[in-house]
């Protein structure tokens, strides 16, 4: 009995806030820097959701585009360097705008999310991943030593297709309020 042909299911999709340009550009070659050269597929980046359907992305680009007429840009922090076992990462300390902006997003996309992206937000640029507990114990201590804390503004949301690895660039919605 055959039965009839699904449509390819479509990749899903991942929101980040976009840094201003020299942070990012810090961040980015921190990343570079550490990152497992063979596993590092994507820029640094700072991410607000990470697994929305594919099949929505109208839905979700029109939320992103109302959610960027609404706020402004975001002051960030990035006070410290955290582990993350095979990792580290910058973390950015309260932001209460931030916040603000993904609760109003987490709300829009309520129906498609996973349970990582109902969790509760903990902004963080990932700046070394996938490497061993003793390379990331290793990067985080020399980092360390020379890690000053870094202020900074998100100025846009950005939208990525996720392609098993790397990221494809869909759409950049400015911050415009204020």
């Amino acid at each position: 009995m055959s039965h009839p042909a699904q449509p390819p299911a479509r990749p899903p999709l991942l929101v980040t806030l976009g840094l201003e340009p020299a942070a990012f550009a810090q961040l980015d070659s921190l990343r570079r820097r550490y990152f497992p050269p063979g596993r590092n597929f994507i820029p640094a980046h700072l991410s607000l959701f990470h697994h929305l359907p594919g099949a929505e992305q109208p839905a979700v680009e029109r939320a992103l585009a109302q959610a960027a007429e609404r706020h402004g840009p975001v002051a960030l922090h990035f006070t410290r360097l955290v582990p993350l076992g095979r990792g580290m990462a910058a973390r950015a300390e309260e932001a209460p705008a931030l916040r603000a902006l993904h609760a109003e997003l987490a709300r829009a996309f309520a129906p498609w999310l996973t349970p990582q992206d109902r969790q509760p937000l903990t902004p963080h640029v990932t700046l070394m991943n996938k490497a061993t507990p003793e390379e990331a114990r290793a990067a985080l201590a020399e980092l360390g030593r020379s890690w000053a804390p870094l202020a900074t503004r998100g100025e846009a949301l950005l939208l990525w297709r996720y392609l098993g690895g790397p990221w494809e660039p869909l759409g950049r919605f400015p911050l415009r309020a204020g």
